[in-house]
């Protein structure tokens, strides 16, 4: 994960940051308390969210409301590269209700 904005930077209430995930790379199931928005730039993925599963590429939008869980797994050949924004503060979950706490990248 690279930073690009978050309020701990100064001045953004919503936090903008990259994942680059490697080829086979498997995110973890889990769940967040605001809406995410991610846009792919490079690569492409399959995304488990809220029971049904998509595949994106370079150039498509998931927009992952709050309180659903979801999972993004990379594609096994080419891994991805996403832009990703949510609410500064946003706070994860396990798909238990178990809270995770604020990623470091959202802060």
């Amino acid at each position: 994960m690279t930073t690009f904005a978050s309020p701990a930077q100064g001045g953004a209430t919503r936090s903008l940051w990259k994942v680059e995930a490697k080829a086979g790379a498997v995110g973890p199931v889990h769940d967040f308390d605001s809406e995410q928005v991610w846009s792919w730039v490079a690569g492409a993925a399959t995304v488990e969210l809220g029971g049904r599963t998509y595949t994106v590429a370079a150039g498509d939008t998931v927009v992952m409301p709050a309180r659903t869980v979801r999972r993004v797994l990379a594609d096994p050949g080419t891994g991805y590269t996403a832009l990703v924004t949510a609410p500064g503060g946003a706070q994860a979950f396990g798909p238990d209700g178990v809270e995770f706490g604020v990623p470091p990248w959202i802060v």
